[in-house]
C-alpha cells in the first residue's frame, strides 16, 4: 500500500483563510488530541467523504478499476450506487440508535459490486478503493505538522486522534508524514477512527470515550487540548467534554465555521499555522 500512496501523491498548498489567529498561553495540557483531514493533512475536498461532483466520481471509479487492469461490466452507475448504499447504511445504523453513523467504505464497495455481480479479493479491492480516494481527495502533509508533532512527543504530551476516517486514513499519514504512528509520537489506543467505531464525529461518544481512557491514564479533561478545523464536528463536541479547543484556520478548502449552526460556544485558541500552537503550550 505504501508504495501505492508514494505513486499517487503529489504536493498540495494551503488557501490562505484570511483569518487572525488568537492565542494565549494554556497551562496543565497533558495530552493533545488531533483532526487529521484539514489539521494534520491538507485535504483537497476539505474533509473524507466528501465529493459533490458525481461525474467526476464515477469518472475516477473507473479510472481506479482500469489502473488496476481490472475490467468491469458495470449494470448501474456506480457513483450514485455507492451514494445510495452510504444512505441505506446511514438509515438502517440510525434507526438502531446511532446518532451519527459511520460506514466501513469496503463493505459499501462489496455490496456494490455484488449488485453488479463482480467481486475482488480483499487486497486488489482496497487498491482500487485507495486510488479512488487519492483521485477524488487529494492529501499532503499541512506545513507546519512534522514539526508540532515533533515538539508535542519531545515534551512527553500524550497524543492521540479522533478523526472521521476510513481504512487508508492511517497509512496515507504514515506515509506522508514520515513515520508510523507510535514514531509519529502517538499512542494507538488514544486513535479513535470511525470507521472503526461506526461513529463520527460530532458524536460525543467519540469524545467521551476518549475522555474516559484519558481518565484512566489520570488526564483529566481539562488537561486535553483537541485541535481541529471544524466548529460543528470539532470544537463543540470536545469542548461539551471538558476538553480545551483550538481551531485550525489555516486552509480555507476545511476550514468550518458554521456559522449556519448557531453554534455558541468559542474554541480557546485559533491557530493560522500550526507551529503557532507551540508557543502556547507551557
Amino acid at each position: 500500500m505504501v508504495s501505492l500512496i508514494e505513486s499517487l501523491k503529489h504536493p498540495l498548498a494551503t488557501q490562505a483563510a484570511n483569518e487572525k489567529a488568537r492565542m494565549a498561553p494554556l497551562d496543565g495540557i497533558k495530552a493533545v488530541l488531533f483532526d487529521i483531514y484539514g489539521t494534520l493533512l491538507i485535504s483537497g475536498t476539505g474533509d473524507t467523504g466528501v465529493n459533490d461532483d458525481e461525474s467526476s466520481a464515477e469518472e475516477a471509479m473507473m479510472e481506479a478499476f482500469n489502473a488496476e487492469e481490472i475490467v468491469t461490466t458495470p449494470t448501474m452507475e456506480l457513483a450514485k450506487g455507492r451514494q445510495r448504499l452510504i444512505g441505506q447504511e446511514h438509515a438502517r445504523m440510525k434507526a438502531t440508535g446511532t446518532e451519527f453513523p459511520e460506514v466501513e467504505i469496503r463493505e459499501i464497495w462489496k455490496r456494490l459490486l455484488d449488485e453488479s455481480r463482480f467481486s475482488l479479493p480483499d487486497d486488489r479491492l482496497e487498491r482500487v478503493i485507495m486510488r479512488h480516494e487519492c483521485t477524488v481527495n487529494p492529501v499532503w502533509p499541512m506545513p507546519g505538522a512534522d514539526e508540532l508533532l515533533a515538539e508535542c512527543q519531545n515534551r512527553g504530551l500524550s497524543m492521540g486522534i479522533i478523526s472521521n476516517a476510513q481504512f487508508y486514513t492511517q497509512p496515507l499519514v504514515e506515509c506522508l508524514l514520515g513515520d508510523s504512528l507510535e514514531g509519529l509520537g502517538f499512542d494507538e489506543d488514544l486513535c479513535l477512527w470511525s470507521f472503526e467505531e461506526r461513529e463520527a464525529k460530532p458524536s460525543p461518544v467519540l469524545f467521551a470515550r476518549l475522555g474516559a481512557l484519558l481518565e484512566r491514564e489520570e488526564i483529566s479533561a481539562g488537561e486535553v487540548l483537541y485541535v481541529g478545523n471544524d466548529m460543528r464536528n470539532d470544537i463543540a463536541p470536545a469542548a461539551a467534554q471538558g476538553f480545551r479547543t483550538a481551531l485550525f484556520a489555516g486552509d480555507a478548502r476545511s476550514l468550518r465555521w458554521r456559522e449556519e449552526d448557531g453554534l455558541t460556544v468559542q474554541p480557546d485558541l485559533v491557530l493560522t499555522e500550526l507551529e503557532q500552537l507551540i508557543s502556547c503550550l507551557s
